[in-house]
């Protein structure tokens, strides 16, 4: 069965770039938004134009820059807001505008002192005046996870008939769960008329640690765009990671979903982002951290030995990675010391394995980790007779 491409929206540049901390200049947002053209990416998010002369400048020079993918612009549902942004995008081969509104209770009654019928008219006439500057409008519902359903599908109603082509449902505070999130979007691919003239995107934020379960919920009950980031940086929490929709899609082949990412860049753009946003990349996260193709302990150590299936789901190579690395500590065993001593030139039997295990352990237990200039120290501390070691 073929597989349904789910179009990778990508918001590094934007959503990404607004944690504290994290500013770009413009020569840095062109190094990576040509690095995510490269990769694959459908969509690069370049800026918010209207927010500053910066972004502007940035976005469009993104525009200028890349010939492939999509590049869009972000605005809140005003006038200027669109205008500013369509002559940011002028020179984009595929320019995309981003506007939108606040659709939950919460959103209409504290931050617009406004009602629904007001919302809807807003949203109408935002993605009315996108059209006339770009064919492709993309219609954000700020907000959506905590939106009635009913109510969010009467507005993503009127904003296709407007001329949206893609309508984002965001779970901006990362409230859902994933069944709530798959459910909303099942219930406007049912309830929606003319949803099929747009395309359903999921943007989910991290805040209970849910946006990629999320994102893949609702990529499996119909939507076919997901808006992330590179180590799902991003507000608060940070935003649902790219590297992680991408390979969950890519190692579960019965979604038959799938990206046009080329995985094997994942981890040096992972770099390249934290690099230039100053943005470390925890060790345990998922496919880009240091530790995710790390063993520490005896047990996965001597598994992953024997075959690297036993506790990787993943091949590093897939994802730009050279190799599982077998980092030794005190919860080490015998494999892992001779594999690692192989590494460094010795290969040991059996008995003289023994005899350099337990000096080993001395070492081990006072330090973190065990290093290859240790395995030379602790093979010539040991009794092993180190010329009958190859």
């Amino acid at each position: 069965m073929s597989k349904d491409i789910v179009q990778i929206f990508d918001t590094t540049l934007r959503d990404g770039e607004q944690v504290p901390g994290c500013k770009l200049d413009t020569t840095q947002k062109l190094v990576i938004a040509e690095r995510l053209e490269t990769m694959g990416v459908d969509i690069i998010e370049a800026g918010f134009p209207i927010s500053s002369p910066g972004d502007f400048k940035s976005v469009n020079e993104i525009a200028k820059l890349v010939k492939n993918a999509t590049v869009c612009g972000l605005t809140r549902a005003v006038k200027k807001d669109i205008e500013v942004a369509a002559e940011a995008l002028k020179p984009a081969v595929r320019p995309r505008i981003h506007t939108g509104i606040g659709t939950s209770e919460s959103h209409i009654k504290h931050k617009f002192n406004s009602n629904k019928d007001a919302i809807i008219e807003r949203a109408v006439a935002a993605v009315s005046h996108a059209k006339n500057f770009v064919d492709d409008v993309e219609f954000y519902a700020e907000d959506a996870g905590r939106t009635d359903n009913a109510f969010l599908a009467q507005v993503c109603e009127a904003v296709i008939k407007a001329g949206a082509t893609v309508l984002n449902i965001p779970d901006t505070t990362g409230y859902c769960l994933p069944s709530e999130y798959g459910e909303k979007i099942k219930y406007l691919k049912e309830n929606v008329k003319g949803i099929e003239k747009a395309i359903l995107s999921c943007h989910c934020h991290n805040d209970l640690g849910l946006a990629t379960a999320n994102s893949i919920a609702g990529a499996i009950n119909g939507a076919r765009q997901i808006e992330c980031t590179i180590n799902g940086i991003g507000e608060r929490a940070g935003n649902t990671s790219l590297e992680e929709v991408v390979m969950v899609m890519r190692q579960h082949p019965t979604l038959n979903i799938d990206t046009n990412i080329d995985s094997r860049l994942l981890y040096s753009t992972s770099q390249m982002v934290s690099q230039k946003m100053g943005m470390i990349v925890q060790p345990n996260k998922a496919i880009v951290g240091s530790n995710a193709f790390a063993h520490s302990s005896g047990i996965h150590q001597d598994g992953v030995i024997k075959n690297r299936e036993t506790y990787e789901i993943i091949n590093p190579e897939d994802v730009g990675v050279n190799e599982s690395s077998i980092v030794l500590t005190a919860r080490s065993g015998r494999a892992a010391l001779a594999y690692r001593a192989k590494k460094v030139g010795y290969e040991l039997t059996k008995l003289q394995l023994d005899e350099v295990y337990q000096e080993f352990l001395k070492y081990a237990d006072s330090k973190k980790e065990v290093i290859d200039t240790d395995i030379h120290e602790i093979i010539t501390s040991s009794k092993v007779n180190i010329e009958s070691i190859a």
